[in-house]
């Protein structure tokens, strides 16, 4: 295949690592077919990206409808698979999906470079769950008449946005269970790249949509006027605050939960996001707010996980029940912010409703939010400013001191590249407090983190090389400024430096 006929789009943004993978998975020339799944949440480009790609190559595109029945969905596709074929509208009627899928990776395959797309798939399981069956049929027809010499095979996509029906096809005994040579699971933009494509140039401004959209690149065509920086306030208000918007959180977030078929008691799963919102971190604290058993909110915080709206955060160095936190900044922001009031935004008032809640956004947004980008900056970037370079696994922990009669929660804590988390005497690479109060850091925070540093030295952790770095929203006071300048072990990071200006 030639090397510019897979050159990625100017208008496909990021990606790079995704397009070179689809890439690869294109230009195998084996005739044997190949599958590929393609995942990811609502919002996070993965029609656009497969769209571009299929454009590419002239592959065939085709998307389910989540509204269109069973027959209206094969008439659909068979109409595609015309025009595909450069057939009349109405010449091709087919009546069962086998037939279905075997004529669309026929078409594909008089193309040089065959790709057949089937998008949100989840939608069609609803009424024809026998599709991956088929599809494994005719993946194992198509590896055993395969003749070396004929040209590449069909290549298939599958793509959805509901999280756990995707995964599962792969699963267990499930049909396409070891068929697929591609399982990319598409996610959002990191924090830098989130912002380049919004072009947004002041990096607090950056920072606060960061945290209440998270770096979801579909969100832009729906809320990019106002643009944030012509104020951060107003654009909030007249987007994720404004009832008549397709990006109103209450909206958005209803969309959200509807991705997946098994989160059906919405009332339930809602007051599960806002529990662990307001800091229930643990299937016993969330079911305690919420007056239920502990085992009557289990199985809705699986599903949560398992559709990627909630995530589980292990101790870095201890052996603890995980801590229970939401993914998703936008149902963040809809359940602390926009819920509470939601008759008031509805009747109007979004600008006073914003500045009533703003003390809670800086708690509980803000502040939190500023603490996550602190461990993915040193997950991605830190490792140009570390002595030892790229560090090992990034997270939080919790200190004992005894003495003090007290525990120090850390906010980053890296290992040293190779250590297993838990380990008993692992290697610490960095030591790390992360801070989006107004007030400057100073040498008080330092020496916190040194008394941590000695704590962790004294359990057997070996801390020679352990960098102290404090993350700072709103800078550093002189004195530790100048203390930096003559410590190799000391790292001071503000937002310049974090979003790498």
């Amino acid at each position: 295949m030639e090397k510019s006929l897979l050159a990625k789009p100017s208008d496909v943004v990021d990606r790079d690592r995704e397009w070179a993978l689809l890439g690869d998975f294109l230009a195998d020339p084996d005739p044997a077919m190949r599958l590929g799944i393609v995942s990811g949440r609502r919002r996070h480009g993965k029609s656009y990206l497969l769209q571009a790609l299929s454009e590419q190559v002239g592959g065939l595109y085709v998307t389910a409808v989540r509204e269109e029945g069973r027959l209206p969905a094969m008439q659909r596709f068979s109409e595609a698979i015309a025009a595909h074929a450069g057939l009349r509208p109405g010449s091709l009627r087919l009546t069962d999906w086998r037939e279905v899928l075997s004529n669309a990776l026929d078409v594909s395959t008089r193309s040089p470079h065959p790709l057949l797309v089937i998008d949100e798939l989840p939608y069609l399981l609803q009424h024809s769950p026998e599709i991956p069956g088929l599809l494994q049929h005719l993946y194992d027809e198509r590896q055993r008449g395969a003749r070396p010499g004929a040209g590449p095979g069909p290549r298939l996509i599958l793509c959805g946005s509901a999280m756990s029906v995707m995964h599962e096809l792969l699963s267990g005994t499930k049909p396409l269970r070891g068929r697929a040579v591609v399982d990319l699971r598409l996610g959002p933009f990191d924090y830098r790249g989130s912002r380049a494509f919004w072009q947004v140039t002041d990096p607090l401004t950056a920072l606060k949509v960061h945290a209440v959209l998270g770096g979801a690149p579909g969100y832009r065509p729906v809320a990019a006027r106002p643009h944030p920086d012509d104020g951060f306030d107003t654009w909030l208000t007249r987007t994720l605050l404004d009832p008549g918007r397709a990006v109103y959180t209450r909206t958005e977030t209803e969309y959200l939960l509807r991705e997946d078929p098994r989160i059906t008691r919405h009332t339930l799963y809602y007051d599960i996001l806002t529990a662990i919102a307001d800091g229930a971190t643990t299937p016993s604290k969330i079911g305690a707010a919420l007056e239920r058993p502990r085992n009557a909110v289990e199985h809705p915080i699986d599903v949560l996980e398992s559709t990627g709206y909630i995530r589980r955060e292990q101790d870095v160095l201890r052996s603890r029940h995980p801590v229970i936190t939401l993914a998703d900044p936008i149902i963040r922001f809809n359940q602390l912010i926009t819920l509470p009031q939601a008759a008031a935004v509805d009747q109007g008032f979004a600008e006073q409703v914003w500045q009533q809640a703003t003390p809670t956004f800086n708690s509980k947004i803000l502040g939190p939010h500023f603490e996550d980008l602190a461990r993915d900056f040193t997950r991605r970037y830190a490792h140009a400013l570390l002595p030892g370079g790229l560090p090992g696994p990034v997270g939080t922990t919790e200190v004992a001191d005894r003495t003090a009669r007290t525990k120090h929660e850390v906010d980053v804590i890296a290992l040293a590249a190779g250590e297993r988390p838990q380990s008993p005497r692992a290697k610490i690479a960095l030591l790390g407090e992360a801070k989006a109060t107004v007030a400057r850091r100073g040498t008080g925070d330092l020496e916190r983190l040194e008394r941590i540093r000695t704590l962790l030295a004294d359990q057997g952790h070996d801390t020679s090389a352990t960098t102290l770095a404090l993350y700072s929203l709103h800078g550093f006071y002189p004195d530790l400024i100048d203390l930096a300048s003559r410590r190799d072990d000391l790292l001071l990071v503000d937002l310049p430096t974090l979003y790498g200006d």
